[in-house]
């Protein structure tokens, strides 16, 4: 058996069951022999997108996913979603075929774009081994929760692998929680039994049904509110103490209650600039706590009083049964209750409605979208000045409903999130919002949605233009040129895809997703919203004041 079989065989039997990427010469065997293992292989149109799909599917299932790349311009092409999973600390594996011919049209050196965006980089080295790096490959993903580059360089995948070699292939070991020491959950006690109005905000750390069930028991028993970072948005969906995202997205009701907090506790979140605002929504007499399984991740964006290593629901649950058994109101007030059921969505917030019969208002559109579409969704967003609307106007079931691809904000990679969600939960209408700048970066992918049959509705929020440089720039007298284009029909273009598509200029357009949602479904739907281009999404000052 020759190396590039064992490894792939050697990748299933690690759990890499699932596998996206543009196949070229040098991954050809590599990816045949993970399928003919048993891994799903899904073919995408840029090896782009694979990489956001292949991100988006680790996110969404919570299992290792794969990527296979061609050597050289296969990898390259890959590295804007690559550079977006690292910097999420995603669990993914990336296989890239290399050569290291110097004089190679294909030679880069593979190892340095790794290390340049975060990632870790391995390497195949032999026939002997290779069975077992592949499997060191997969157990760094799992337990370092990090982006691994596994070149496979194309000398050593035609060397044979010694007889039995496979035997010694395994899954790696379960990740163990990590359990806080007794101080320090004594210290969170103390500290939660001084505060008034505790706060607690979860984040990536915090997304399991089991952290939210101990989050909560432990809200209940000192009366704090609770909010969610973005990536984490939906933990507590249906909570009536839940603030929804603190940060730029939040409500002016969710930043008014989260200021006057005299207690914040951050569990499994970084409380970085996004979500504290810069630091101004941390009172000054506030304390701050942080939770976190990463020690290196306490205070590493803002000073705490008291940082506990240790995983969230180990951490929450220890911290329920060392503390007293009687119940404190704390910031559960009757008038706080009362506020967070009329204020706390931005639904619910009044608005001048600005659109006319040419565009459509893009929080009369979200909200229309809200009431129309299933409530069992998974979302998955671009960058751009309209993500505001969709992250937040559009509810989701939990925290699996929205993935989030923004720690690197790039433009473009919103469609492909959405399929590779959409692949990780087959159970739940797909949604994929776009702005058009994002759309038309990714529309070589509308090919691999209708291929795949999935029943996904796509949203552009066309305003033609880059809308945060336009809004950035515009108010200053600034040209505006290189950043606004002619009127697109991105419906014609879903329509040579094969989609359904639906031109929304005003709220009657919406009766075609109505209909379609109504049934069959049997083609994806695009909904090309013609929105009001005149100011710019609340978050939008947020965004650039992190540039």
């Amino acid at each position: 058996m020759k190396v590039a079989e064992a490894v792939g065989r050697a990748l299933y039997t690690a759990g890499v069951g699932q596998v996206f990427g543009v196949v070229g010469s040098g991954n050809f065997h590599l990816t045949n022999a993970m399928i003919a293992a048993g891994s799903r292989f899904v073919a995408a149109r840029h090896e782009g997108g694979a990489a956001t799909m292949a991100d988006a599917y680790a996110r969404t299932s919570g299992t290792v996913a794969a990527l296979s790349v061609h050597q050289g311009p296969g990898l390259t092409n890959a590295m804007t979603g690559i550079a977006e999973a690292a910097k999420s600390r995603t669990p993914l594996l990336v296989l890239a075929a290399e050569v290291t011919e110097p004089r190679s049209n294909f030679h880069i050196d593979q190892e340095a774009l790794a290390r340049a965006v975060d990632a870790v980089p391995l390497r195949i080295t032999s026939g002997e081994h290779a069975v077992e790096q592949a499997c060191e490959a997969v157990g760094r993903a799992v337990h370092e929760r990090r982006t691994v580059l596994l070149n496979v360089p194309l000398t050593v995948q035609s060397l044979d692998v010694p007889e039995g070699a496979l035997a010694r292939a395994a899954p790696p070991r379960v990740r163990e929680a990590v359990e806080p020491t007794p101080g320090d959950v004594a210290a969170l006690v103390r500290v939660l039994e001084q505060a008034q109005r505790p706060l607690f905000v979860a984040g990536r750390g915090a997304r399991s049904p089991g952290a939210r069930a101990a989050l909560e028991m432990l809200a209940d028993r000192y009366g704090a509110l609770l909010a969610t970072s973005a990536v984490a948005r939906g933990l507590f969906h249906g909570n009536p103490w839940s603030l929804d995202v603190s940060g730029g997205f939040a409500s002016p009701l969710t930043a008014e209650l989260i200021e006057a907090a005299d207690l914040i506790v951050g569990w499994g979140c970084a409380l970085n600039m996004w979500t504290m605002r810069h630091g101004r929504l941390i009172g000054p007499g506030t304390t701050v706590v942080q939770v976190d399984d990463d020690a290196s991740a306490l205070g590493a964006h803002r000073d705490v009083r008291l940082g506990v290593t240790g995983d969230v629901e180990l951490t929450a649950r220890r911290a329920a049964q060392t503390g007293g058994a009687t119940a404190r109101r704390g910031y559960r007030t009757a008038a706080t209750a009362e506020a967070i059921t009329a204020r706390v969505r931005w639904r619910d917030v009044p608005y001048e409605d600005t659109g006319s019969r040419e565009r459509i208002d893009p929080r009369t559109l979200s909200i229309a979208l809200d009431d129309l579409l299933p409530a069992e969704r998974v979302i998955g967003v671009d960058s751009g000045n309209f993500m505001g609307h969709p992250s937040m106007y559009l509810s989701v079931p939990d925290e699996n409903g929205l993935c989030f691809t923004q720690a690197f904000q790039a433009i473009g990679l919103g469609l492909a999130t959405a399929i590779g969600a959409a692949l990780a939960r087959p159970d739940r209408l797909p949604v994929a919002a776009l702005g058009d700048g994002g759309a038309m970066m990714g529309a070589a992918e509308f090919d691999t949605v209708r291929r795949l049959g999935l029943p996904m509705v796509v949203v552009v929020y066309n305003d033609d233009a880059y809308g945060a440089e336009v809004h950035h720039f515009g108010p200053d007298g600034h040209p505006l040129t290189t950043v606004e284009f002619p009127p697109t029909d991105i419906a014609a273009v879903a329509r040579g895809h094969g989609f359904e598509a639906v031109t929304v200029r005003t709220r009657t357009d919406l009766k075609a997703v109505e209909d379609w949602v109504a049934g069959p479904r049997s083609a994806p739907l695009l909904i090309d919203a013609k929105v009001t281009r005149d100011q710019g999404s609340w978050w939008l000052e947020e965004a650039f004041r992190g540039h």
